[in-house]
């Protein structure tokens, strides 16, 4: 794949308008991912989705024994983008995995889905300063109400071993035309991250 047509899917899927297809819940404005579909088919008609399922249990989505995850791929021209993301009860917290039922699978799939297609550029811009990837909250501590946290107390330290660390990865990759400045502030609202961690990221960018 030449690296003029890959910019051509992303070009032509960027610069088309969401102004018509934001909906809004509570203070958050959102690309339905019918919508999101729809564009992408309208444009590119070949293009697929790929729900990923585990390969020893066959359930469309993955556990860590707490919380669980879907993966979710959107192949346009050959090109692939993958995007992870927790089920997650209606407040966005991600729900134990003894609690989650099948259409708390079926809505990750959906929204996992939109976010795949914003990879490939259409809508991208929604995501950008808050959906930096999180799917676990390993090493944040509880603190009282009366004792504000610093900024550097509310942020998940980012380690190479971490469930987390995957996850920032492929954000990276997927993101890397953005440059490592930009995709290191981006992360900063969310994560410590380590000189080490850092300087194998940036190599992504490159």
């Amino acid at each position: 794949m030449s690296e003029s047509k890959i910019k051509s899917v992303f070009q032509t899927l960027s610069t088309i308008s969401v102004k018509d297809k934001i909906e809004r819940k509570g203070n958050l404005d959102y690309i339905s991912w019918a919508n999101a579909w729809a564009t992408l088919k309208q444009n590119y008609p070949n293009a697929q989705r790929k729900v990923y399922e585990h390969d020893h249990t066959g359930f469309n989505y993955f556990t860590d024994g707490r919380t669980a995850w879907v993966k979710v791929g959107i192949v346009v021209d050959e090109i692939e983008h993958i995007d992870y993301l927790p089920i997650m009860d209606f407040k966005n917290n991600a729900i134990g995995v003894d609690r989650i039922t099948a259409t708390d699978v079926n809505k990750a799939i959906q929204r996992s889905t939109a976010k795949a297609i914003a990879m490939h550029g259409f809508g991208l811009s929604l995501w950008t300063g808050e959906d930096v990837p999180e799917l676990v909250t390993e090493g944040v501590n509880k603190f009282s109400p009366a004792k504000p946290l610093t900024e550097a107390q509310d942020k998940i330290p980012l380690k190479k071993d971490s469930y987390n660390w995957g996850k920032v990865v492929e954000y990276v990759q997927s993101n890397k035309t953005l440059g490592w400045d930009k995709i290191s502030q981006q992360l900063g609202r969310k994560y410590v991250i380590l000189p080490n961690e850092a300087k194998e990221l940036s190599k992504l960018t490159k």
